[in-house]
């Protein structure tokens, strides 16, 4: 399993409504082995230690994709646009991704090691994409053959298509109009795309068929792998105190203040005890054994490097956060006009959906040094679940 150190977000391509396979649900939504085919599509990304992922969807599916738990972006009346608009939903968070990866929803039964073979690529390449050679004989014709078609150097193209975020986003803000996949729009850009090895196992659900072949295959990876879960949760807590200054950082949102918080990094108090929540959860420490102190380069980081390097690491043990709770104890600021803003900003650092975060507020009744409002205080607690 290949992770990096920079951020890598997936994008779910799930906005089509697969005519194809007949009346009823979209394909991406229909059950497979008891749960939804996009749930098992997310579930391989998390599976291989990606867990920022965001969904393309079809406006009429929103209330399935928060069922899921998973953040999403209303998809376009083609597959171009909406790509384009996942896309320009990632340029505007907060930390935009340096390599993306977009991938059908409807191939839920994606190895991890065609993923892999896609990250590593992008190590040296701006574009990548797994793909099978053509190995059958090739004809042309309606109802009978009329010719045949050499097969060297043919693939059977396959997903995830991964690239340099800037490169792809000006290919598709470059490229309007529909194009096969987004390949395609690399290539009309002049982008070269290195070819990863595909998968037999990768297949897209296109027909009632290959719903039977995907059932088939999900129950003998269970039956090798067995039928566990595990589910972890953990606790964090941190204390700032008040220094000169005009406002505050709390869970990634600037607050105007009569103070600020003192600390080596930008001292967000909430974001620090989130992030120990999850190290703890992993029983992997604390925020210092990761990023000591010590170490000059954290002089005044920005705390969503610390809070997104831990959800990277659960993401890379096969866990995803199902939950986290952030409470902050201080007289003033005034956190409810703000809440809202720092679970959406939460969320968007973690890769999950708001609904997951949550962010209130208590005082301490005047006691102590928070009621003498010398500091701000704040705790926190994630649930991980690893299925």
């Amino acid at each position: 399993m290949t992770t990096s150190a920079s951020p890598t977000a997936v994008i779910l391509v799930a906005a089509g409504r697969g005519n194809r396979m007949g009346g009823g649900l979209p394909k991406q939504w229909r059950d497979l082995a008891g749960r939804p085919v996009l749930a098992w599509t997310a579930k391989a990304f998390r599976d291989a230690g990606l867990a920022r992922l965001i969904v393309a969807i079809h406006p009429d599916d929103r209330p399935r994709v928060e069922a899921l738990g998973l953040p999403w972006v209303t998809g376009g009346a083609t597959r171009s646009e909406t790509v384009r608009n996942a896309l320009e939903a990632l340029a505007r968070a907060p930390n935009p991704p340096e390599r993306v990866l977009i991938h059908d929803g409807a191939r839920p039964l994606v190895p991890g090691a065609v993923i892999d073979a896609v990250l590593r690529a992008l190590d040296s390449h701006v574009a990548a994409a797994p793909a099978l050679a053509v190995t059958d004989a090739l004809w042309r014709g309606e109802t009978h053959v009329t010719g045949v078609q050499p097969r060297d150097g043919l693939f059977r193209a396959q997903t995830p298509q991964g690239f340099r975020f800037d490169a792809i986003l000006a290919a598709h803000r470059a490229h309007p109009a529909e194009a096969a996949d987004d390949v395609a729009v690399a290539r009309a850009a002049g982008l070269e795309v290195w070819i990863t090895q595909g998968s037999e196992d990768n297949l897209k659900l296109t027909y009632p068929v290959d719903f039977e072949r995907a059932e088939r295959l999900l129950r003998e990876r269970q039956a090798l792998k067995g039928q566990t879960m595990d589910i972890r949760t953990g606790n964090g807590f941190d204390v700032h105190a008040f220094t000169e200054g005009d406002h505050v950082w709390l869970c990634g949102v600037k607050v105007p203040h009569t103070r600020a918080l003192l600390g080596h990094s930008d001292a967000d108090v909430g974001m620090h005890a989130l992030t120990d929540a999850l190290y703890g959860a992993l029983a992997e420490g604390d925020i210092g054994r990761h990023f000591p102190p010590s170490d000059p380069q954290w002089k005044g980081a920005e705390s969503h490097i610390f809070l997104r390097h831990a959800a990277e690491l659960a993401g890379a043990r096969g866990f995803r956060i199902a939950h986290c709770d952030v409470t902050l104890i201080c007289e003033r600021p005034k956190i409810g006009p703000h809440a809202e803003a720092m679970r959406a900003a939460l969320a968007a650092i973690l890769g999950i959906a708001v609904a997951r975060v949550s962010v209130k507020a208590t005082t301490s009744e005047r006691l102590g040094f928070t009621g003498r409002e010398e500091g701000i205080a704040a705790l926190a607690t994630a649930t991980l679940i690893q299925e």
